[in-house]
């Protein structure tokens, strides 16, 4: 009898144990670069706004926690995600066997192709050969980074890497860049429908293994507990017509979302 209660007592204490070391979230904090509209980017009054920055702050409201944005530059997300900067990522980080090594994701967020981005009858496309000679710009930390690197320096193009989307398109304007490669929907809807995209064109779709589409919420490695957590609230969204309602609201009848 006093073996049994011993071993009652032991249990006991490992499910105490267990219940103090799961984490209760009252905040969730993101990691977001604001230099990608119509994804995420900063209103004149220097809030954030855009389709991540509404899909993010309708999860946490979903989960009722508090969301706090965190800005970095892209290329520092997973080194910030690693020393505890922020708990998620929601920045267009698009899924990669690379990324999948070093941190996990949630669910799905949306889809979407990578394209080049030219001035109109420049005769360039979405073929290197078309490149070759020119110079292309990227931002850095992005799959588009590796396309370049692994395709378009062995093409014979030229690739320039920048800080952030906008000092990309900043040097594509001026003339410093004959083109510049990011993802197919951020192009046509926040830079082709501005006014410095005047003049310019979308190539088709780049067809590479180094440019999948599916983009979702990095998380630290192992954070199983965070990772159930947002899936959840990520399938709320689309049980209660909400995710469909953000994504009518920023990009009409199109849908970005695959269902993998």
């Amino acid at each position: 009898m006093k073996k049994a209660w011993l071993t009652l007592s032991a249990l006991a204490l490992c499910l105490a144990a267990g219940n103090a070391l799961a984490k209760e979230y009252k905040e969730l904090r993101f990691g977001v670069d604001p230099s990608y509209a119509p994804f995420e980017s900063k209103a004149a009054d220097g809030s954030l706004v855009g389709f991540d920055i509404d899909l993010g702050n309708a999860v946490c409201a979903e989960l009722k926690v508090k969301c706090k944005w965190v800005e970095s530059d892209f290329d520092g997300m997973i080194p910030g995600l690693k020393a505890n900067k922020f708990d998620g990522v929601i920045s267009s980080m698009t899924v990669t066997p690379a990324r999948e090594k070093v941190i996990d994701f949630s669910s799905e967020l949306f889809s979407g192709p990578t394209s080049l981005v030219y001035k109109k009858g420049s005769g360039m496309s979405a073929d290197p050969a078309s490149l070759k000679g020119k110079t292309v710009g990227y931002e850095q930390g992005t799959i588009q980074e590796a396309y370049a690197k692994a395709v378009l320096d062995k093409a014979g193009v030229k690739t320039q890497a920048y800080q952030n989307q906008d000092q990309v398109y900043a040097d594509l304007v001026s003339g410093r860049l004959d083109a510049s490669i990011q993802d197919m929907l951020q192009a046509e809807l926040g830079f082709l429908k501005s006014p410095q995209g005047a003049g310019y064109e979308v190539s088709q779709p780049v067809d590479n293994e180094l440019l999948p589409s599916k983009t979702a919420i990095g998380i630290r490695k192992g954070n199983s507990e965070l990772q159930a957590l947002l899936n959840k609230g990520i399938e709320a969204l689309h049980a209660d017509g909400t995710y469909a309602e953000i994504q009518k609201k920023h990009f009409g009848e199109l849908n970005l979302y695959s269902g993998k």
